[in-house]
């Protein structure tokens, strides 16, 4: 026998239309590059992405389509992501920190109709504009539709679209339609694409506002710094919105994020930990005008217990650390302290603080060991981190990749390695080693590797990552050259600087006689990690 219940779908749609009945008073906010902040209420976001999305209709895009945005944070990026799932399309962030390599790959890959790119971004776009396929064009800035300085028109300006006068609500015929295209490097390095759902957004969102995760409520003002373009910001602007809570877009100029906290009244936050780490000083130094920031929510990366203990104890901020990746939409598990901890000393609670912590409602997780056999959670065995859950892809866009992604019962590989605790927390102790994170970015040692290998010079190569205080991670390279080279360094950073970005360069290039293999030929990057604490060590 069934349940009587209603089958109602969980679209997108539905978070517009609570957030704009609800809570039509609360207020998004952007601060623009002269440093103004740009306002207005959820009742003008809605007006505004209803006729965007008329508009869009009209324009022809229809179920399926992709539609690409290179853009900051900030309320054009916004309407977008309601807008661009109001018709069925499918919206595409694009990471702004690619190369136009990867770019080029990742638009044609995706054949998307529309881009939509911030007037910012004009001389980034251009470099990359020749080499995809041709698609339409709109500039995120008013009414411009010419590059002034490249003597290029487009077709249609932003607030063109805005001018349909219809302001009715559209409705989505379908949850398990797609609604975003979020592309993340696997441990190959090639870029690989993870489909959301309306129904997979729509269930994170209730699962990232419980209180013991994200915890946004009504009353909360929320600053996500994450950029819009990971993961759709972690999920940050449907979760503040569905709370009914002020949202506060920082654009492109972090440089007056102190001032911002200050003029909105910022409670909670969210970005990577190096973006923290880098204002520290700044937030010490304006503990009375950071008053309000009571939480940061910190994920991409690990965070010291150490920083922790400076931002709660001196500062009063809570630090919840979260985990996950792309294929999860992406959030997986959050830390923060159990009942049982609170009579713990302080040292021990921060420690706890450091774990990636427990899976959110809705996520199970396992570890198993190379046979694929769980392991207990007793805080000391390490094996494979396995997921499952509603907002977890079981397949890549054209099935890049797909034939290793999900186990024979249906469970994710994440290819990081960690111990659980008998409560639940989960501690990552080492990751797939071709993947290096830096600054909360996934930087591909195995793509960098492949490039440098094949300059002439070179006979063999590798990539890690080395602890960096600021980064987290960065990259040094090991080399065999076939060749002497007067200065290496120069020569690779200008073979590698056409096809990655300037944070994929590694910071050292270290010329070795031979790379450390293991007994299977392949490279032992245990004994390459002692070469270079020994070279170090040295020096």
């Amino acid at each position: 026998m069934n349940g009587t219940m209603m089958n109602y779908p969980m679209t997108l749609d539905q978070i517009l239309d609570h957030s704009y009945r609800i809570h039509g008073d609360k207020l998004v906010y952007t601060q623009l590059n002269d440093g103004e902040i740009h306002r207005y209420s959820y009742t003008d976001l809605y007006d505004r992405v209803n006729s965007l999305a008329h508009s869009l209709s009209e324009f022809g895009i229809q179920h399926g389509d992709r539609i690409a945005t290179y853009a900051v944070n900030s309320y054009q990026h916004l309407e977008l992501f309601y807008a661009i799932p109001l018709v069925g399309g499918i919206i595409h962030p694009l990471n702004i920190r690619f190369s136009s390599q990867q770019l080029a790959t990742i638009v044609n890959e995706a054949e998307d109709r529309i881009i939509f790119v911030d007037s910012d971004l004009l001389e980034d776009y251009s470099k990359v504009e020749n080499e995809i396929t041709p698609i339409t064009t709109v500039i995120i800035d008013s009414n411009l539709k010419c590059k002034n300085e490249y003597n290029e028109c487009y077709e249609l300006g932003y607030e063109d679209l805005l001018s349909n006068s219809s302001k009715s609500r559209i409705d989505i015929q379908d949850e398990n339609w797609g609604m975003a295209l979020c592309y993340t490097s696997g441990t190959t390095g090639d870029p690989r694409g993870v489909i959301y759902s309306h129904r997979s957004m729509f269930l994170h969102t209730l699962a990232a506002n419980q209180p013991d995760v994200f915890g946004i409520t009504e009353k909360d003002v929320v600053m996500p710094v994450v950029p819009m373009f990971h993961a759709l910001g972690w999920g940050i602007p449907y979760a503040t919105m569905f709370a009914g809570a002020d949202i506060v877009l920082p654009g492109k100029n972090f440089g007056n994020i102190i001032d911002l906290i200050a003029k909105t009244g910022v409670t909670i936050a969210a970005g990577v930990p190096t973006v923290w780490l880098k204002l520290l000083p700044e937030l010490l130094a304006n503990r009375d005008k950071i008053s309000s920031l009571r939480r940061i929510i910190v994920g991409g990366e690990a965070i010291a217990p150490v920083h922790i203990k400076t931002f709660e104890k001196d500062l009063g901020i809570e630090i919840r650390h979260a985990w996950g990746m792309t294929e999860m939409s992406p959030t997986g598990t959050i830390c923060n302290l159990n009942h049982s901890h609170q009579s713990l000393p302080d040292s021990e609670q921060w420690s706890i603080k450091s774990m990636q912590g427990r899976p959110i409602p809705g996520v199970q997780i396992r570890i198993v060991n190379d046979k694929d056999i769980e392991l207990p959670w007793d805080g000391t065995s390490i094996g494979e981190v396995q997921v499952k859950s509603h907002w977890t892809a079981n397949t890549y866009y054209k099935n890049g990749g797909s034939q290793d992604i999900i186990t024979n019962d249906e469970w994710l590989h994440t290819g990081d390695l960690a111990t659980i605790n008998p409560d639940g927390y989960m501690n990552i102790v080492d990751r797939t080693k071709s993947i290096i994170r830096s600054g909360g970015e996934s930087i591909s040692s195995i793509a960098l590797e492949k490039s440098i290998i094949s300059h002439p010079s070179v006979m063999d190569a590798t990539v890690i990552g080395i602890a960096d205080d600021t980064w987290g991670e960065r990259p040094i390279a090991l080399l065999v050259l076939d060749e002497p080279v007067e200065d290496i360094s120069l020569l690779m950073i200008d073979h590698l600087m056409d096809d990655f970005p300037k944070f994929w360069v590694p910071d050292r290039f270290l010329v070795v006689d031979e790379i450390p293999k293991n007994s299977v030929g392949k490279t032992d990057k245990y004994a390459i990690q002692q070469i270079v604490t020994n070279i170090d060590n040295d020096s």
